[in-house]
């Protein structure tokens, strides 16, 4: 009986933020997936190891998380004023599924210094200081300005900045999200037209809810609501079948308020949206990593699960969602926040504290934010190809 070989696609693996993926540059790819479909799911499917009921992702490049089971392609910008279309794939572990139906907001960080390494930003731009990226962001139709640091033509990846979450230290990327509000899915910020709703989840309650779509469709609950502090990590809630469960129950309840989904059994086939967060008032509590966060040297604490679990630390577009909430009076995250006025917000996360700023204003009535700024930091893990077998697609 004969096999096919395998075939290599070119591809670099990058760190973004507190995620990794594997990078692809459109042209790069088999003529079959260059467009979007059946093909494309299958070759991510077959590149990161999924589905894989071990949850090891042994057989391919994944790491059996959500912040890990990731591929972006980048290509060549048609739209004014922007140098590069970032389109990204959240594979799931357990199923046949790609969800495109997002952004990651870390892997955003990497998706600017890579439109560097792959020759999509021009050679002049790209000298000694700081370069910046106009990126297209094709899943949610958005802007993306990454301020990349640059010497002798090439993007500088080491540093001193500190990420709470990446172990080594690196040199800091800016990011602005220019108007994140009003997702993909053509939303109003507050789709329920609220700051807070209840929310009838059966089986658990009717909760307090902060629905918001900035950054990325998010939830926010209030911890106590739920029965948790929102200093808990992550093997409290990941251990916990019946505590995940809830969760599900919540998200899929969340997004049928949203209009995100026409029924609750759609919610199975869109895994990377809306996010689950919980919010509390700050305390003091000891990080995954063993550093202690003080009260006194934050605003709020909050817990995001992705892909039905617990984040090791914060997605980037939930911090939008986060510092977008923080920023108007009324809504859950600005009460845990003390309720104030704000511009920028420093929460505490499983991983340590993250410091994101958004500017929010209300506009015939109606709340908008312009754009939301964190610093994140990127770098290159590998380059070169990687291989699938032949009949994947």
């Amino acid at each position: 009986m004969s096999h096919k070989p395998q075939i290599r696609i070119p591809a670099t693996y990058m760190r973004g933020g507190t995620s990794k993926g594997v990078f692809f540059r459109l042209e790069d790819l088999p003529e079959a997936a260059r467009v979007p479909g059946e093909a494309r799911d299958k070759l991510f499917l077959r590149v990161i190891g999924s589905p894989d009921p071990y949850a090891r992702h042994i057989d391919g490049m994944g790491g059996a998380t959500s912040s890990t089971s990731k591929c972006v392609i980048l290509s060549k910008s048609t739209r004014p004023d922007h140098d590069v279309d970032y389109l990204y794939g959240q594979v799931s572990i357990d199923s046949a599924f790609v969800d495109w139906s997002g952004n990651c907001g870390n892997l955003s960080t990497a998706a600017g210094a890579f439109a560097i390494h792959a020759g999509y930003v021009d050679a002049s731009r790209a000298r000694d200081g700081v370069c910046t990226v106009r990126i297209w962001q094709a899943n949610i139709g958005k802007t993306i300005i990454a301020h990349v640091p640059v010497a002798n033509g090439e993007v500088q990846e080491t540093g001193d900045f500190e990420l709470d979450g990446v172990t080594f230290p690196a040199a800091e990327i800016v990011l602005e999200f220019m108007d994140p509000a009003e997702e993909g899915d053509g939303g109003a910020m507050f789709p329920t037209g609220n700051l807070v709703d209840d929310l009838d989840v059966p089986g658990v309650g009717t909760l307090k809810a902060t629905m918001i779509n900035a950054g990325i469709p998010t939830v926010f609950v209030n911890a106590a609501d739920i029965g948790y502090t929102g200093t808990e990590l992550q093997d409290a809630i990941n251990n916990d079948a019946g505590a995940l469960a809830m969760f599900e129950t919540i998200r899929a309840h969340g997004a049928l308020r949203m209009g995100l989904i026409r029924s609750l059994d759609e919610a199975a086939k869109r895994q990377h949206t809306p996010k689950v967060a919980f919010v509390a008032p700050p305390q003091d509590y000891v990080a995954s990593s063993g550093k202690h966060v003080k009260a006194s040297d934050i605003d709020l604490v909050v817990r995001a699960l992705s892909m039905g679990k617990l984040h090791h630390a914060m997605m980037g577009t939930c911090a939008v969602a986060i510092a977008t909430a923080a920023a108007v009076p009324g809504t859950l995250v600005n009460l845990a926040a003390g309720g104030v006025e704000r511009n920028a917000v420093r929460f505490g996360h499983p991983s340590g504290t993250l410091r994101v700023g958004a500017e929010a204003r209300q506009v015939n009535g109606e709340w908008t934010v312009t754009k939301a700024v964190m610093s994140r930091s990127a770098r290159i893990l590998m380059e070169g190809w990687v291989r699938v077998p032949a009949d994947t697609f």
